[in-house]
């Protein structure tokens, strides 16, 4: 018996939501110190239907001036991808680190147009080594200790 190869594809790419805030707005435009830089990301995976995945990254920018917030920047940059015939350590992996690696591009010149062309300068996103993060994500979930039967006294 013959076993399915699997199959990738990217059937979809969109932009999801997209949210800038400029609390200080004019006054932040003034400021002469460059403001300090949080970068946050995070990623969520859908099941659609069999075989078929949503995947959204979401970019967080937030620039302060000490206490002041500059701006805020959210970008959930998403992705409907086929992956059928993995086993399920494999599917696991393909939805947590080859989805989010082929939206992590798109992400990255959406938050550099906005901020561009909100006055700022632009931010560039990061090289992001999911298959690390991953990885690390693993490890933590098997050093967890199993919960089993109660001890026998």
């Amino acid at each position: 018996m013959s076993e399915q190869q699997p199959v990738f594809t990217i059937e979809k790419i969109y932009l999801k939501d997209l949210s800038l805030e400029i609390p200080n707005a004019p006054q932040v435009f003034t400021e002469q110190e460059p403001p300090k830089i949080d970068i946050r990301l995070h990623n969520e995976v859908k099941t659609i239907d069999n075989g078929i995945y949503e995947v959204v990254l979401t970019a967080t920018v937030t620039a302060k001036h000490n206490d002041k917030t500059a701006f805020l920047v959210e970008v959930a940059q998403a992705g409907i991808f086929q992956a059928r015939d993995f086993q399920p350590q494999d599917l696991d992996a393909v939805v947590n680190v080859v989805c989010p690696k082929n939206l992590l591009p798109y992400a990255r010149e959406t938050v550099s147009a906005v901020l561009s062309r909100a006055g700022f300068p632009a931010v560039i996103l990061p090289h992001v080594g999911f298959e690390a993060i991953y990885q690390q994500r693993l490890q933590e979930q098997q050093a967890q200790p199993q919960a089993g039967p109660p001890p026998v006294a």
